[in-house]
């Protein structure tokens, strides 16, 4: 396939990996990447969750960068409410300055947490926390820092994002719903819908996207990244007992449960209720499983469904090894072109 592809890194800790080792083997991941060809490399941001490290995406898209030479290496993304903008801006100017042309800003709207570990994230921005969604405002509060368009009068009139003479990176809307896609497309920014999560059918939100995509100085023509789990492995079979992992995790966050990921041993010995059942084949059929014939064999329809310029591929499996075996098969797959040192 000619279709461009990507990682979207969580940096997954499991009962056998703790969080240091976790963001260790997000640098080794990436090193991998880097050599086979994918065209980015994106890091999450999220908050109190066991079963994930990558809590700093700033830091980890540095650390990144630093090592690699080829891949885009950004936010998937950093979720705004979180944030102050002006922060956000100078943060990512400063990665931009220190590799320029690989950094990517993508912005969710989501605080990647639960609402008391958002309240904790947020309190001292502001006298009174808002808890309405003011993410359109923190997204406009961003644009007009980068632009200088804060009118005559306004406090933040004379506030610079610095380094002043270094570009905002490319930004990225990230969304599971048609709202982030019109965002995108009103200001002419890429947009990621994340399908691995997500409970919409990808192809109106991508439409949408496409549809009303107005071009700006940023970007000429909609660029959209389609995010999918996917895990693959040499064979249908222990791909889908890889996955296990997976399956498990997603009945226990159902319940409220969170804990680090479990083997997929462990998984296959839990006692599934009727309704676990249920919610394993609800997840699965988002979810991309198999060999690389099976991977490509989902994979070529929704690409042509939803006309994605790329795609993005998560893979929250147990073992590392296993995880890099994926993405290696999925490398070939997809026909990427390997990188010289």
């Amino acid at each position: 396939m000619s279709t461009p592809l990507s990682v979207l890194d969580l940096s997954p800790v499991t009962t056998a990996t703790p969080g240091a080792m976790a963001l260790h083997n997000s640098l080794d991941l990436a090193r991998l990447a880097d050599r086979l060809g994918y065209t980015r490399y994106w890091v999450a941001e999220h908050h109190n969750l066991p079963a994930i490290a990558s809590s700093a995406p700033d830091i980890i898209i540095g650390q990144i960068a630093a090592v690699t030479m080829h891949m885009r290496v950004g936010s998937g993304g950093v979720m705004l409410p979180n944030h102050a903008p002006l922060m956000v801006a100078e943060r990512f100017k400063v990665l931009e300055g220190l590799f320029p042309g690989r950094i990517d800003l993508g912005l969710g709207r989501a605080p990647g947490t639960d609402p008391v570990t958002s309240y904790a994230l947020r309190r001292r921005q502001e006298c009174a926390p808002n808890p309405d969604d003011d993410f359109l405002e923190r997204f406009q509060e961003l644009l007009l820092f980068e632009q200088g368009g804060f009118p005559e009068g306004h406090p933040f009139r004379n506030v610079h994002a610095m380094p002043s003479d270094v570009a905002l990176p490319p930004i990225y809307l990230l969304g599971s719903s048609g709202y982030s896609a019109q965002l995108a497309a009103q200001v002419g920014a890429g947009f990621s819908f994340a399908h691995h999560f997500s409970d919409l059918d990808p192809v109106a939100p991508m439409t949408i996207y496409r549809k009303h995509f107005k071009p700006s100085p940023q970007l000429a023509k909609p660029l959209a990244i389609l995010a999918v789990q996917a895990i693959c492995a040499d064979t249908d079979a222990e791909a889908d007992r890889i996955a296990a992992t997976v399956d498990l995790n997603f009945v226990r966050r159902r319940k409220g449960e969170f804990s680090p990921l479990s083997s997929p041993e462990d998984a296959a010995a839990y006692e599934y209720a009727p309704i676990d059942r249920e919610r394993v084949a609800y997840n699965r059929a988002r979810m991309i499983v198999g060999s690389k014939a099976t991977v490509l064999d989902r994979l070529e329809p929704l690409i042509k469904a939803t006309q994605a310029d790329e795609v993005m591929i998560t893979s929250m499996i147990f073992d590392h090894a296993a995880r890099k075996r994926s993405y290696e098969l999925m490398a070939e797959a997809f026909g990427l072109a390997v990188q010289s040192r």
